[in-house]
């Protein structure tokens, strides 16, 4: 049976094979044939399953993705819980980077900005990089899907990852910029867990002491 135009219409909203006019094997062998362009959407489908994985929850009164281009609004993902804003950066493994072995996976994963911007530290310095500034976003979701082709992410705090130790900036600097390449095992080790609520509810409880 022949769609009618609302139908033909309707569908190329919903399916954009369709509106491409592309088979699910042509598109995957487009995406398999620019490593690039699979990088990039790899990362916002990281980012739409971390939300809908895990904020898409009872417990997050607001869901919030900043626009791309904002650079004053540092996090992929702002959420709202239990009273507090927190700022969620979503990162994914370097694919090439990872290996397995006998009891797990060893892994690295960039943690930085897609462009250089011009940053302030606290004692006025400014330095151009890509580098991510401390206190930037509140908690680190790496996603571990490059492992097994499974969805599933490891979280860390902020002040919890590795600190630059590139020479050409001076000591503060370093202390207050985040390590641009960073190493991750899996099964997960320390700073990192499975569950954000764990540590959101850990920045509460360290701010309700101050």
């Amino acid at each position: 049976m022949k769609m009618s135009e609302a139908q033909l219409r309707q569908l190329k909203r919903e399916n954009i094979l369709h509106r491409w006019g592309l088979t699910a094997e042509e598109l995957t062998q487009i995406v398999d044939a620019n490593p690039s362009m699979r990088g990039l959407m790899m990362g916002y489908v990281a980012e739409y399953k971390l939300r809908r994985m895990y904020f898409e929850d009872a417990r997050i009164t607001a869901l919030i993705k900043d626009d791309d281009h904002d650079r004053k609004s540092k996090g992929d993902i702002r959420i709202n819980y239990r009273g507090a804003s927190f700022r969620i950066e979503c990162k994914s493994l370097q694919t090439n980077l990872t290996k397995k072995h006998e009891t797990g996976f060893a892994a690295t994963y960039q943690c930085d900005a897609s462009d250089s911007r011009i940053v302030r530290f606290s004692d006025g310095s400014e330095v151009k990089t890509t580098c991510l500034l401390t206190g930037e976003f509140d908690i680190v979701a790496v996603n571990l899907f490059a492992l097994e082709e499974e969805w599933r992410f490891a979280f860390a705090l902020n002040r919890d990852l590795p600190r630059s130790r590139y020479r050409k900036y001076a000591e503060l600097q370093q202390r207050e910029l985040i390590a641009s390449s960073i190493k991750i095992a899996y099964p997960l080790e320390p700073p990192y867990v499975d569950d954000p609520f764990v540590l959101l509810d850990r920045l509460l409880d360290d701010a309700s002491l101050r």
